[in-house]
């Protein structure tokens, strides 16, 4: 009973508005994806912003809602100069939901360019006060081309962030791709973010359907416990860590390992992710600090971080999610999870990092929080 009335708290305590970031390089299909999304029920009631790089905006041209619930941001890249644009457009879209000028808003979708960084997007959906207030970030939807991902993923910086920073990665085109080709992206993906749900995409529809492009941050309005361990992807970093223990020593000593022949040259080496766990119930002050710090030093090289926590003196587990220098922020589940591994109670942290040794990480817990963490 206790932990159904907390359930109904916690949907209760949060109306804001939920926003989703649908994100992805250039001719990844996400126009495609989001006109199947707004002809879908759940869409009902949605605003959608749509960011454009260029002099002339054309992609709002192509959705087929067009309607005074479309918002155009064309002056520049959504990570860049338009950002001021996108803090106006949601209080501009709030306003006239309040004086009655359009139906309330039920969601919010952007769709940034396919250069766009999604963190500045989070970064404003969580600091700026009015925006932060009204708003929530409900999950970062990244599409990857299933013909080209794997190959972009070598080759272009702004996929490998939009792929590690994803809730969900929409495997798009899986109609024009091989099986092989399609299987190499996807153990790819599961390396670079093992916490994000990967759903194929054929013309344009994701096997799924909407439910699971929707609250797919670990936010859970219905009360449900989610499952933390696919969220974290713990599963994944503990098959990683155990084919890495078992590599030849030299790539245990940090050499590179030979590359096999007709693999492509890689620029994202120095990405990877490390899931830290605490036996003990930590104090929360201290455990802040200490990630507060990590973020300070590091944070242009932490792509996310996200989590759950056992509070000392607090039944509930605490949610923990970052991009870059920004945390969410932290809220809690009803209740632990009732299945393994996260029915132990132990508090679990996945880091997705560039060129950051898990040991400079454990370094500041150990210091500044009193903290040693241990590998899952």
């Amino acid at each position: 009973m206790a932990a159904e009335m907390a359930a109904a708290s916690v949907a209760a305590a949060d109306r804001r508005v939920p926003v989703s970031v649908l994100t992805g390089f250039l001719g990844a299909g996400k126009t495609t994806l989001l006109n199947w999304l707004l002809a879908q029920p759940e869409a009902a009631g949605a605003a959608v912003l749509i960011n454009e790089f260029g002099e002339v905006g054309v992609d709002h041209l192509l959705v087929e809602k067009v309607d005074d619930n479309v918002v155009l941001l064309d002056s520049g890249c959504v990570c860049c100069s338009v950002q001021g644009d996108l803090v106006k457009a949601l209080k501009g879209l709030f306003m006239r939901a309040l004086r009655g000028e359009i139906p309330p808003l039920r969601r919010v979708l952007i769709e940034t360019t396919g250069l766009a960084d999604p963190a500045p997007v989070i970064h404003t959906l969580l600091e700026e006060p009015f925006i932060a207030e009204r708003y929530r970030c409900d999950g970062v939807l990244t599409a990857v081309d299933a013909t080209h991902g794997l190959e972009q993923l070598g080759s272009q910086r702004e996929v490998l962030r939009q792929a590690a920073m994803a809730d969900r990665l929409l495997l798009t085109k899986c109609d024009l791709a091989d099986e092989h080709g399609r299987a190499a992206l996807a153990q790819r993906l599961s390396e670079l973010n093992p916490g994000a749900g990967q759903i194929e995409v054929r013309g344009g529809v994701p096997a799924s359907g909407v439910a699971a492009l929707f609250d797919c941050g670990l936010y859970d309005p219905g009360g449900k416990v989610a499952d933390v361990a696919q969220w974290l992807g713990e599963e994944r970093l503990r098959t990683q860590a155990q084919a890495a223990a078992a590599a030849p020593m030299a790539w245990r000593r940090g050499a590179a390992p030979r590359r096999p022949a007709g693999t492509p040259q890689r620029h994202d080496e120095g990405i990877e992710s490390y899931l830290l766990c605490f036996d003990e119930p930590v104090q929360w002050f201290g455990f802040a600090d200490a990630l507060g710090l990590i973020l300070q030093v590091y944070g242009e090289r932490i792509l996310r971080v996200k989590g759950l926590i056992n509070v000392a003196g607090d039944p509930l587990p605490r949610v923990v999610q970052c991009v870059h220098h920004v945390a969410y922020p932290p809220s809690s589940l009803p209740a632990w999870p009732q299945r393994p591994p996260c029915n132990d109670r132990r508090s679990r942290l996945v880091f997705i990092v560039r060129e950051l040794p898990r040991s400079e990480v454990d370094t500041i817990f150990a210091s500044l929080g009193g903290l040693t963490p241990l590998a899952a």
